[in-house]
């Protein structure tokens, strides 16, 4: 058997390795969010009118969100915007955010109306801080009940952030285009919809919205942004993650 020999040394580089680096159509295409496959589809539907929760899921019903009786008064989708906002009472809120939607499905001009500083709210809920925000178990309410205010509560303030987007910016029609404008039209109709489910199960379980404290984080952050319509795009998810926070870590502890 013949003995091993020792290899002679490589010899090192000298200096910083080299980096290969992507292209600048590589490195986009690799951070870029693929579309949300659903997305066409989400614009091309009509107007739902699934705004009750039956045996077997969203159902229709035609005692509820029945057409606003002043929604035919505002001429632009702007204006049912600006209207909305000025509504404190939650569910009148969520009927005129259907009829503004429907309107616009119908073909109502995206307009210009005037935002209001801050929306109108009932007297209840008691609005308080983040911090001051209790348990389920230190309210003495069940958990199901205070998971479905809270989350009523984040829909009512998404329902507001849209309309007030869509009536701030109108505006830049020109600039944003009427695709963005229905984009945010939809989704406040979506949310008055989620609104209506959980008021309709609270009142199912004995509650009402109004019922326990809530904090006014979404609103108060995304005022920040009223007369930057990029600082409005980047910082509602950042907000509204934190918003859905206490629901989220109270699934999680069940």
């Amino acid at each position: 058997m013949l003995p091993l020999r020792r290899l002679p040394p490589l010899p090192l580089p000298r200096g910083p390795a080299p980096r290969r680096l992507l292209s600048a159509a590589a490195s986009a295409a690799a951070v870029s969010p693929l579309p949300w496959p659903g997305l066409s589809a989400w614009r091309r539907a009509p107007p739902s009118d699934l705004r009750t929760w039956g045996p077997n899921g969203p159902c229709a019903s035609g005692d509820v969100d029945e057409p606003a009786a002043d929604a035919g008064a505002a001429s632009s989708l702007a204006e049912m915007g600006a209207l909305v906002l000025s509504t404190a009472d939650p569910l009148a809120k969520a009927r005129r955010t259907h009829a503004a939607f429907s309107r616009w499905a119908a073909g109502l001009p995206i307009g210009q109306a005037t935002a209001p500083d801050h929306p109108a709210r009932p007297d209840k809920p008691l609005v308080v801080t983040q911090k001051e925000i209790t348990t389920h178990k230190e309210m003495g309410v069940p958990l199901n009940a205070y998971m479905l205010h809270n989350l009523a509560h984040v829909e009512l303030n998404a329902i507001d952030l849209a309309w007030d987007t869509v009536v701030r910016f109108a505006p830049l029609r020109d600039t944003l285009g009427d695709g963005f404008f229905a984009d945010f039209a939809r989704v406040a109709d979506d949310e008055s919809r989620h609104f209506r489910w959980y008021s309709q199960r609270l009142g199912e379980l004995g509650f009402s919205y109004g019922d326990m404290p809530v904090h006014n984080l979404l609103w108060r952050e995304c005022a920040k942004s009223s007369s930057d319509v990029s600082a409005r795009l980047a910082v509602i998810p950042l907000v509204q993650n934190l918003d859905r926070k206490p629901e989220v870590s109270m699934l999680d502890q069940g």
